[in-house]
């Protein structure tokens, strides 16, 4: 797809969305020095905090094509930043969907990027996961399960890898502490964005899935399609809520090498059984398996590889094909 070079904008923003007040007691207060050359001052840490909120940052165009919003919603240790410019300085799919004609809503769930923290474990259970260069690089298949060898340049990429390895000390720079014990505030805000903002089509990566899934199912008047990139994870839910999704069409897109994680060989196993029990339900269900239809190569982080505009183009295409751009009407599956 041929994009214009420029394109005009109606306005840029951002918010926080969701979240609630907690109210702390019964912590000493310690003595804190803010800034050299300041006296050190007494903090007093009980009282009230707002905690458990998104932040979103969006950008409207002055004539968009397509029908709804798109949100963006990044995956597990990330943000939004996923969408954002590339580790290797190309633009990313926020730049490429604002170019094709649709206004774009970028994340930052629960505790990541803008979000914020909360204090912890008073609020937050648990400690933060930090994620190790060594597990990024085998769990996005930049290489095999074992391959890490202490630096990206002594480690063997997987053959024909796609992800701009020269690039991977400046990906590790976006990664973010993650707690696993806050999904129900992260689906809590997800949900009262959509309720209040939506509906949206969503693009969803790898753990952010589980949480559109999530959202379909609480709102299926908020949400108009779900695109789900190597989701990770998916909801138990009954019939009942599964056949209410019925005019969400759902695409699951695939990259390459799995066959050389184990983990993920059984995340889609379980995964093509959730598209089998949606499809059961009536919801309309197509993969995009890249390999399949020839084009290898791509990691977990299919948005940052270097054919991720390709990639973007046949996602669009999908939308285009299912009526949600603008003077179109559905065609068929991809």
């Amino acid at each position: 797809m041929n994009h214009p070079q420029t394109f005009s904008i109606r306005d840029i923003g951002s918010m926080h969305i969701g979240g609630r007040e907690v109210v702390l007691g019964g912590l000493a207060e310690r003595e804190v020095l803010y800034s050299p050359g300041n006296p050190p001052v007494m903090v007093d840490p009980n009282g009230a905090f707002e905690v458990e909120q998104m932040y979103v940052q969006y950008v409207r165009l002055a004539a968009p094509k397509a029908r709804h919003p798109l949100l963006l919603m990044h995956g597990g240790g990330l943000c939004g930043v996923t969408y954002e410019t590339k580790p290797d300085g190309q633009p990313g799919w926020q730049s490429w969907f604002l170019h094709a004609g649709h206004d774009v809503y970028v994340a930052d769930a629960v505790e990541r990027g803008r979000a914020s923290w909360a204090r912890f474990p008073e609020i937050f259970q648990g400690e933060p996961h930090f994620r190790t260069k060594a597990e990024a690089w085998e769990l996005f298949r930049f290489g095999a399960d074992g391959s890490w060898n202490g630096s990206a340049s002594a480690s063997s990429a997987n053959p024909g890898t796609l992800f701009p390895i020269a690039a991977f000390d400046q990906f590790m720079k976006q990664a973010t502490p993650r707690w696993t014990t806050t999904d129900h505030a992260t689906l809590a805000a997800y949900n009262t964005l959509v309720d209040d903002h939506g509906p949206f089509v969503i693009i969803t990566h790898s753990q952010g899935a589980n949480f559109a899934f999530r959202m379909a199912a609480a709102h299926p008047d908020k949400v108009a399609a779900i695109v789900a990139v190597e989701p990770s994870g998916f909801p138990g839910a009954s019939q009942e809520s599964l056949s209410a999704l019925r005019h969400i069409p759902h695409l699951f897109v695939w990259g390459d090498h799995m066959d050389s994680s184990a983990l993920w060989r059984r995340i889609r196993q379980g995964l093509n059984q959730y598209g089998n029990t949606l499809r059961s339900q009536g919801v309309a269900v197509d993969e995009l398996d890249l390999p399949a239809i020839g084009v290898g190569g791509n990691s977990h982080m299919l948005m940052m590889d270097t054919n991720s505009n390709l990639v973007a183009n046949l996602i669009q295409k999908w939308l285009a094909n299912k009526g949600l751009m603008q003077k179109k009407r559905p065609t068929g599956p991809l």
